[in-house]
C-alpha cells in the first residue's frame, strides 16, 4: 500500500468516526450537544482536524442524513421483500419508516428537520436521498390507483408518515394507537 492510499484511507477512517460520534451524541443528548469542541474531544482529535473534514456542523448533520437514508432505504426493502401482498407490503413499509423514525430519532431529524445543507426532490439531489425515495415508490407505485402518478402518491403518503412520526414522537399522538393508525392509513390512502 503507497503512503498515499494509506493516508486516504486514514482519511476516511477519520471522517466515519467524526460522523458515528456525532451521531451517538446527538442520540443521547440532542442536537444541541454536537459541537466541534465536543466531538474533538470525544475522538481525540483537534478542532482544526474536524474542520479538515467537515466545514460545521451542518456538514456532519448533511453526513448524517445520508447515512440515515441509505439505512432507512435498505430497512424499508427488507421489510417490503418479505411480504408477499401488495397490502402487507405497503403495511410492512409503514411499520418500518415509522419504527426507524422512533429508533434514531437525531438521525430522522437530521434528515427531515435539520439543515444538512442537501437538496431535496431536484436534480443536484444526493444518491442516497433519491434512492430513499425510491424505496419508498416501489412499494407504493403499485397500490397509487388508476389514474393517479405514483410518484405524487409516494410523496402524500410518505407525507403522512412524516407526519405520524413527528405527532407521535412531539407526544400529539399517544403511541399505542400506531398499529391503528398504520391501519387505517393502507386501508384508506393505499386502498389495498
Amino acid at each position: 500500500m503507497s503512503v498515499q492510499e494509506r493516508k486516504q484511507r486514514e482519511r476516511a477512517e477519520r471522517e466515519r468516526l467524526i460522523v458515528a460520534t456525532a451521531r451517538e451524541l446527538a442520540e443521547q443528548r440532542g442536537w444541541d450537544a454536537v459541537t466541534t469542541r465536543r466531538l474533538a474531544e470525544r475522538i481525540e482529535y483537534s478542532q482544526p482536524v474536524l474542520y479538515s473534514h467537515f466545514r460545521g456542523k451542518r456538514e456532519i448533520i448533511g453526513a448524517i442524513a445520508l447515512e440515515g437514508a441509505a439505512e432507512m432505504a435498505a430497512a424499508v426493502r427488507a421489510a417490503a421483500s418479505s411480504a408477499k401482498s401488495p397490502r402487507a407490503r405497503v403495511t410492512a413499509l409503514a411499520r418500518t419508516y415509522l419504527d426507524f423514525a422512533a429508533r434514531n430519532p437525531a438521525v430522522y431529524d437530521a434528515m427531515f428537520q435539520l439543515d444538512g445543507g442537501l437538496a431535496f426532490a431536484q436534480e443536484d439531489t444526493p444518491e442516497p436521498l433519491k434512492d430513499a425515495f425510491a424505496a419508498l415508490l416501489e412499494s407504493l407505485g403499485e397500490v397509487a390507483g388508476d389514474g393517479v402518478h405514483p410518484g405524487l402518491f409516494t410523496e402524500v403518503f410518505w407525507a403522512a408518515l412524516h407526519g405520524l412520526a413527528t405527532l407521535t414522537r412531539a407526544r400529539r399522538l399517544p403511541p399505542e394507537d400506531t398499529e391503528r393508525r398504520v391501519k387505517l392509513l393502507v386501508d384508506r390512502l393505499a386502498m389495498v
